[in-house]
């Protein structure tokens, strides 16, 4: 599904990406984890092409995201993305902020964009704050509606880039539940986050990062109880692994 080769990404002198190679096939269930700053958020936003890598490919269903005649607003709709921030319209219902998307870009109309919102919003228990708006929700279901509004443009793959670490402790628990039945449910999923419990029930790979590299990638159980670098020794001592 994506081929990620030699990819570098510089913000000016300063080297975050230094030459990584990931394959991502479909069905995987990829978590990042690593110390902040070690470049896990840039990776995934090269991915998508949110930031443009300085060299190397990306090369997602066969196409080549870096090739300058890509049409990336197309590609962007079989790629969600949910952010740290919600990044929900707060003058928009619940239901509005869904279909927004599927209807400017024509993929659905709006009674058949309304009708699979509603069926998703079932799925998240939130059908009865269709007609609220952002302000009178949580912060953990905010991050609901804007997972379920990617999900509604039926993309092949979401990137979650640390989709809990805005919450409270007690919010957690409610998203990334939400997040273990989409990926029940077949969707290819990488996830940044920080929430080691929720990625040793989760993922089907992790891969530990440091100083813009790939250090070691394995299974959970490889890579929680049966570290080989040093480096993921010293960091799971240090987050109480």
């Amino acid at each position: 599904m994506i081929e990620i080769k030699n990819l570098y990404k510089d913000f000016g002198k300063k080297k975050v990406l230094k030459g990584i190679d990931l394959t991502i096939n479909k069905g995987d269930k990829i978590a990042i984890i690593g110390p902040s700053g070690c470049g896990k958020s840039t990776l995934l936003r090269c991915i998508n092409m949110l930031e443009k890598p300085t060299k190397g490919e990306v090369i997602f269903n066969g196409i080549n995201l870096c090739d300058k005649d890509v049409e990336l607003n197309k590609i962007r709709q079989k790629m969600g993305m949910v952010f740290q921030q919600f990044n929900l319209f707060s003058h928009l219902s619940v239901i509005d902020n869904i279909t927004l998307a599927p209807i400017k870009l024509g993929l659905m109309s709006k009674s058949k964009a309304e009708k699979e919102a509603l069926r998703l919003l079932k799925l998240i228990d939130l059908s009865d704050k269709k007609n609220e708006f952002p302000n009178n929700l949580s912060g953990g279901q905010k991050q609901r509606v804007a997972i379920v509004r990617s999900l509604i443009l039926n993309p092949d793959i979401i990137l979650f880039d640390e989709p809990t670490s805005a919450l409270d402790p007690e919010m957690v628990k409610e998203v990334t539940e939400v997040m273990k039945k989409i990926a029940d449910d077949g969707m290819t999923m990488v996830v940044v986050s920080h929430e080691m419990s929720f990625v040793k029930e989760f993922a089907s790979r992790v891969l530990f990062m440091d100083d813009g590299n790939i250090i070691e990638q394995g299974s959970s159980n490889d890579i929680f109880k049966h570290p080989k670098s040093e480096r993921l020794k010293e960091f799971l001592s240090k987050i109480g692994n």
